[in-house]
């Protein structure tokens, strides 16, 4: 299956395991809950749905790969103890508790969440003196004597013995005590976690030319040459903070992530394509609705390859500011959250209102922290909690210069610099929204009803901040031409012909 439907699978299971009856209790005993295992190619993402996975139910995770660990690091170390048994003494061998469950006691600790996710990577490759000992822990969920805590599911993850030399084949006892789940590689999918993730337009726009680039790995006479998902996300995060930095992104640092030298030479030569076309199309002019008639004929009289480079550029523009957008809204309905609270508190109790401020905010600093240890934070969460966490600073220093003290005074302030954040928001909304209709606009005088209209539709629609932001603000080209065109007949067209169009 692909990665999507594995992480449905696995939240799944683990809203079953967390299930309790009336008394408060598992209702499948943590001994009969199944260790789910991920098997898959290296590089396809099982970590990082992991990772989704705590985030979106708000559980912690805690993360092992078990290639570097040893049977005494993983169960603890021996000791001696001494213990009475029928009235004569004896020395009897225990073991310390295991870094890895440890582990688990301390995220509870400091996150104060008592369920979570132990994920342990490369667990078919565990050394020759751990092997055993994993049995138990696959059924029980043991290290030595010690027991992750209830509530704790295991997740495990290994790769084929094709891909890693060091895996040891599982014998069926073993896999009886697994709930094994295959992945494979799987483009479309990668692409709606590359919109959340804002992967670099220039990948996505390749790898809709050339999708079996996306995944490859190939034995040679020279040797391994692979590129995978993860090689595709990594490489797209230096290039972007390459052109910040205005650093030229060449062939070298592509080979670097993309280990195949045809294809990072191919990918160099579209890369440096792209940019022309961007320095070319005038795309803030197509944004602002003042493109010349010269960029409109180039558009019509070019190839293929080259229009699809033009919509990337677009869609890479009109999405970085709909994601903006789409954030900005979850930041300040968090905040307009608070600031109910902020002023029911106000009315209620007696506290200086500068006070009441800060009391919030430390609690979001102390939330942030806690989410960073149990890992149940994305980025975009954590980047919106510190917008939250400023502006609540804001408001307070507001009150303070203002030398007010009670909430006929303070409250106003506070509303007002909340509007203003309410304000822009919708300034940048609308503006975003003008920027959509007049690539719409274009795409309309340069290629009419064609099929690069299809693809737009298409593109927006996979795009989760696109649906998201034109279901808030509309956007009436997309539904006219999301109703006019054969979406779906002209859709599978359109996909044969990207995978026999030759770069």
């Amino acid at each position: 299956m692909n990665i999507k439907d594995a992480k449905q699978q696995i939240k799944n299971a683990m809203e079953a395991y967390f299930t309790k009856d009336e008394f408060g209790n598992y209702r499948i005993p943590i001994e009969r809950q199944r260790p789910v295992f991920l098997m898959g190619p290296p590089g396809i993402g099982k970590t990082q749905i992991m990772e989704q996975v705590a985030q979106e139910l708000g559980v912690s995770i805690v993360s092992y790969s078990m290639t570097h660990h040893t049977r005494q690091s993983a169960l603890g170390l021996p000791f001696i103890v001494h213990k009475n048994y029928g009235g004569k003494e004896y020395d009897v061998s225990e073991y310390t508790m295991s870094e890895i469950i440890a582990s688990v006691y301390d995220t509870i600790e400091e996150t104060g969440i008592p369920e979570g996710i132990l994920f342990l990577d490369e667990i078919n490759c565990v050394s020759e003196t751990l092997a055993p000992a994993m049995l138990q822990f696959l059924q029980y969920k043991i290290f030595g004597r010690h027991k992750i805590p209830d509530g704790w599911i295991v997740v495990t993850a290994g790769n084929p013995p094709e891909y890693n030399k060091s895996v040891r084949e599982f014998d069926i006892v073993t896999w009886d005590r697994l709930k094994r789940i295959d992945v494979e590689p799987n483009f479309d999918v990668w692409k709606e976690y590359a919109y959340r993730k804002g992967i670099h337009a220039s990948i996505l726009t390749y790898l809709e030319i050339r999708k079996g680039d996306f995944y490859r790995i190939e034995t040679t006479t020279e040797g391994k040459r692979f590129i995978t998902a993860r090689g595709w996300d990594d490489l797209s995060e230096m290039i972007k903070l390459y052109e910040e930095h205005d650093i030229p992104v060449d062939e070298k640092l592509v080979s670097q992530y993309v280990q195949n030298g045809k294809i990072a030479k191919d990918f160099s030569i579209y890369y440096d394509l792209y940019n022309k076309y961007k320095s070319d199309y005038q795309i803030d002019e197509i944004l602002a609705g003042t493109v010349s008639q010269e960029v409109v004929e180039r558009a019509q009289a070019a190839r293929f390859d080259e229009r699809l480079s033009l919509l990337g550029l677009l869609l890479e523009s009109v999405t970085y500011d709909m994601r903006a957008v789409c954030h900005k809204e979850d930041a300040v309905k968090e905040l307009m959250d608070i600031l109910k609270k902020v002023k029911t508190d106000l009315t209620s109790l007696a506290v200086a209102p500068a006070d009441l401020l800060e009391g919030y905010a430390a609690e979001k600093r102390a939330a942030v922290e806690r989410g960073k240890k149990g890992g149940y934070f994305s980025e975009d969460t954590l980047h919106m909690m510190y917008w939250v966490i400023a502006s609540l600073e804001r408001q307070r220093q507001l009150v303070l210069e203002s030398a007010t003290s009670g909430y006929t005074e303070a409250f106003p302030i506070i509303k007002a610099d909340f509007d203003e954040a309410v304000a822009e928001m919708k300034e940048q909304a609308s503006k975003v929204g003008v920027c959509l209709n007049n690539v719409f606009k274009f795409a309309e005088k340069a290629f009419g009803e064609g099929q690069e209209l299809l693809i737009l539709v298409t593109e927006l629609t996979v795009n989760c901040y696109g649906a998201r932001f034109i279901a808030r603000y509309g956007c009436d080209a997309y539904f006219a031409h999301n109703k006019e065109l054969l979406f779906y007949e002209r859709q599978q067209e359109l996909i044969q012909r990207l995978e026999s169009f030759d770069l």
